[in-house]
């Protein structure tokens, strides 16, 4: 879901009311390492890393790209166009392909690592987020379903169902996988939930608030869209590349609360 109404935000409203007085699992601390100058343009929906480069998918029609960046330009080195009535959605790398989604398109594409498309398949829900934990691939919707995909034929494997204690976790968007756990946004708020992929409870959360009151907002702002979207983990330094929609900023963060193993 990305384009806002007056609807919808009735709806987010009503869904994310309960987070601060009812969310069980703790906060853990970050700090940031660096920051990197970031596309305006790209409505983020979906960001990997992949052999060193920045993979970002964006979103809006006539305006949906899968590009390969540099991470400290944030130069586009590659860059492949959707087709105009598709809205780009989550991607991630998964072994020797980058897979996507499309928001409503009911599609999903796959690509070699040079961006060239190498075919499709079929989505039975919206496509929201992506990532892979190095069998399956795990997509959201919007809803608190986690979905376990096969990477030979894109068939459902599995489900959980995201919970924060006796809460589940709507507007679940732009996926990670890190550290054995999914890192996940939670669509028009600053924060990331931490989630255990057996069960799908989450063991903590991450309050990125801090980061969006930090940019240097353009005077067009649009406050309510250009939210923050967008993890990819490098398991060389152990930090995430976290932005948002729009943002003028990626910045690299290390988590100080390490998960427990």
């Amino acid at each position: 879901m990305r384009i806002v109404t007056v609807y919808k935000l009735t709806m987010v409203a009503a869904l994310l009311a309960w987070m601060p007085a009812h969310a069980s699992a703790p906060d853990w601390s970050y700090h940031v390492v660096a920051e990197f100058p970031h596309d305006t343009a790209a409505f983020t929906e979906g960001l990997a890393l992949l052999d060193g480069r920045l993979l970002e998918s964006t979103g809006l029609e006539g305006r949906s790209f899968l590009s390969i960046r540099d991470v400290a330009s944030g130069k586009v080195m590659k860059r492949y166009a959707l087709d105009s009535n598709d809205f780009g959605e989550g991607a991630t790398v998964a072994g020797n392909r980058i897979v996507q989604l499309t928001w409503h398109s009911g599609v999903g594409y796959f690509y070699d690592l040079d961006l060239k498309r190498l075919g499709s398949f079929t989505i039975n829900t919206e496509g929201w987020g992506l990532t892979w934990d190095g069998h399956s691939l795990i997509r959201s919707d919007g809803s608190p379903t986690l979905r376990f995909i096969s990477t030979e034929n894109y068939s459902e494997i599995r489900t959980i169902t995201a919970h924060d204690g006796d809460q589940r976790i709507w507007q679940l968007n732009e996926l990670e996988w890190a550290n054995g756990r999914i890192y996940a946004n939670v669509w028009h708020t600053d924060r990331i939930a931490v989630i255990e992929p057996a069960d799908g409870h989450v063991i903590a959360w991450l309050d990125l608030g801090a980061l969006n009151r930090r940019l240097l907002k353009q005077h067009n702002w649009n406050s309510l869209d250009y939210v923050l979207n967008g993890i990819a983990f490098d398991p060389n330094t152990g930090h995430f590349l976290v932005t948002g929609k729009c943002w003028p900023t990626l910045f690299e963060i290390e988590v100080d609360s390490k998960p427990e193993h």
